[in-house]
């Protein structure tokens, strides 16, 4: 690396470090211990009107105090507090009305003057969830919910948040139940409201809540293992119909994430699963549990949606990596220090890759699927990001701050967060390096067995920077993984395609469809004709993505744009699709009439390739390495 490039890394760790130190007017107590335990009772009981209600008490001392609604969560990778949805904030001592103004130069800061001889305030306000997605993520219907702690709690500036402590409570609605790696302090104490033990504020955190009316508890703990819990929440009782071949499967892909990660570093894990349409999505890792949302039959039509079963195991993936092991600028001391995503490709590459590779070695989706799943990984890349050409991985780490994840106009030029499938390729690059200078001997599980078991430095955390990713590969096969890593993260242009081909196989292009591809199409109900025309298509015919210097593209048409008709006949996909097909054979270019805003025209593309897919081929004479880091390692339960 370049002695600038160096001082420069240098310097940006350093003045992070020193930053850390100097937080605030009041600066930041490491070791302080807050005196006392904040008490936090929550309301969720209004299913009707979604309205949360919130009274939190807070031991405090005469004078100034600052308070901070979170902003900054672990697992979000951008300032995401929904700080939007608090409202009617009150605070009182007894019955002392306190006036309270918000910083305005950090809307998250809330400033109070307590009075004398107060020695504990009460703050009471209400959180609005959204009514609908255009609001914001919706997180509670009539039937399920789902609760993020972050979303009701003040916390006093001045403390490291592993070192206050908070005593939750939570009403919900009647006669439902819940799922949470939270432990209730009494389990059998009848009561309005369900009192949670006394925990930090940095575990209440991580350890949100889902409730439901329909709820299943299935118990998925290998032989001398950690309990290990899937927590179902249903709208529908008959949408928990989980077969026992089905838990066996979620059963393996447990055993199958210790076997290729090391020992689990919890002491319990609960899987939240909620089968809604009407809940919004969400995948978010927590070190003892995880958030996940599914369509209402995913257990009912196990065989149509094989895609999604690769969530369970990234986001369980995620307690090692992200949540225990975790990059040093995204751990902070509170919820209110910006974090630096730089080392995401990490954080949530290599999961993005175990996810991959767990959900096939699991039986979770068959081998022959991860390979298609491989082919249209690879695929996007190769045909649907030209801004590799300009953009490096390692800015893409970047995008969570830059966008939250709202739709762009030319996302293959742009880019977006494609640290996860870029950063898929090159841990699937380091894997089959490891194995070829190894004979196959060692393997990237050899190096997540080590790393990962590294002791933890910030409380339950274990940090690293860029260094201990290289010093881990080292010990497993020593190369230059420096000079390797850094030009493949840096430099833009990389090349992409090597790993597979090491793996035994080149990416090809036919009119044979791909059914990784096609299980999203059905899941999604759009038409993906990326590698044909350049385009994909909504359920309401409505152009969602234009690849950048595609046939379409070059033919003037861009997102937002709807299908009217092809070649005079009014739109389907099947016309289209046959439309293609038949422009292989003629020399009259495609027709498509369509609508932008409120004008109609007629576009001409010129498009003779017929319909393309990607696939996997086997190179002849190599070793089917893909094959090797697909197959099952945790053997019969």
């Amino acid at each position: 690396m370049p002695a600038c490039a160096a001082t420069r890394r240098f310097n940006r760790g350093a003045l992070f470090a020193v930053w850390l130190v100097l937080l605030g007017p009041q600066g930041l107590a490491q070791g302080a211990r807050f005196p006392g335990v904040i008490g936090l009772q929550v309301d969720v009981s209004d299913v009707e009107r979604r309205i949360w209600r919130v009274s939190e008490t807070i031991p405090v001392k005469p004078g100034r105090l600052s308070l901070f609604y979170p902003q900054w969560l672990p697992g979000k990778h951008a300032a995401r507090g929904p700080i939007d949805q608090l409202a009617g904030l009150l605070f009182h001592a007894g019955d002392r009305r306190i006036a309270w103004q918000r910083d305005p130069s950090n809307v998250y800061r809330f400033e109070l003057q307590v009075p004398a001889g107060v020695a504990q305030i009460t703050a009471e306000f209400q959180v609005a969830t959204p009514q609908t997605a255009e609001q914001e993520r919706v997180v509670a219907t009539a039937g399920v919910l789902g609760l993020q702690w972050n979303q009701v709690v003040l916390y006093p500036e001045g403390y490291v948040v592993r070192n206050i402590p908070v005593q939750a409570s939570v009403k919900l609605p009647s006669g439902w139940r819940h799922g949470s790696a939270l432990r209730l302090a009494s389990p059998d104490a009848p009561a309005e409201f369900l009192n949670f033990a006394t925990v930090p504020l940095e575990v209440l955190i991580d350890s949100p809540l889902f409730a439901g009316r329909q709820y299943r508890q299935i118990d998925l703990t290998p032989a001398g293992s950690p309990p290990v819990t899937l927590n179902v929440v249903a709208e529908e009782a008959a949408d928990l119909a989980a077969t026992e071949a089905q838990i066996g499967l979620h059963r393996a892909m447990v055993r199958e994430t210790y076997a290729a990660l090391g020992p689990p570093r919890f002491e319990h894990y609960d899987f939240l699963l909620v089968l809604s349409s009407s809940f919004g999505s969400i995948g978010l890792e927590h070190h003892r549990s995880t958030e996940i949302s599914q369509a209402p039959a995913f257990f009912r039509s196990w065989d149509e949606d094989l895609g999604s079963r690769e969530v369970l195991a990234h986001e369980f993936a995620h307690s090692w990596n992200g949540k225990y092991r975790r990059p040093a600028r995204l751990w902070t001391p509170h919820y209110n220090t910006p974090m630096q995503d730089d080392l995401l490709w990490v954080y949530e590459g290599m999961t993005q890759y175990y996810g991959m590779v767990l959900a096939a070695r699991a039986g979770m989706w068959p081998q022959s699927f991860g390979r298609d799943d491989w082919a249209a990984t690879a695929a996007v890349l190769d045909r649907k990001r030209p801004g590799r050409s300009w953009r490096a991985l390692a800015d893409t780490t970047f995008q969570p701050v830059i966008t939250p994840r709202r739709p762009l106009a030319w996302v293959g030029w742009q880019r977006t967060e494609d640290y996860y499938t870029e950063g898929a390729m090159l841990w699937l690059d380091v894997d089959t390096r490891l194995r070829e200078m190894t004979g196959g001997r060692r393997s990237l599980d050899d190096f997540a067995r080590l790393f990962f078991a590294a002791p933890a430095d910030q409380g339950q955390v274990s940090t690293y920077e860029f260094a201990a990713v290289v010093r881990a590969l080292n010990a497993v096969a020593p190369l230059d993984w420096n000079g390797f890593l850094r030009t493949r993260v840096d430099s833009a242009g990389q090349p992409l395609l090597d790993a597979l081909e090491r793996a035994g196989f080149t990416l090809a292009y036919s009119n044979q469809p791909n059914p990784a591809i096609v299980d999203s199409e059905r899941t999604s109900r759009s038409t993906d004709l990326s590698y044909s025309l350049g385009i994909v298509i909504s359920r309401d015919n409505v152009l969602t993505e234009v690849v950048w210097e595609g046939p379409a593209f070059k033919a003037g048409l861009t997102t937002n744009t709807t299908l009217i008709a092809v070649n005079g006949r009014a739109y389907s996909a099947d016309l289209l699709k046959g439309a293609i097909t038949e422009a292989a054979a003629s020399p009259a270019p495609l027709e498509l009439l369509v609508r932008n805003q409120d004008r109609f025209r007629t576009v001409r593309i010129e498009y003779r390739e017929g319909l393309r897919y990607p696939h996997l081929v086997p190179i002849e004479g190599r070793v089917d390495m893909l094959g090797a880091i697909m197959a099952p390692r945790a053997g019969a339960p």
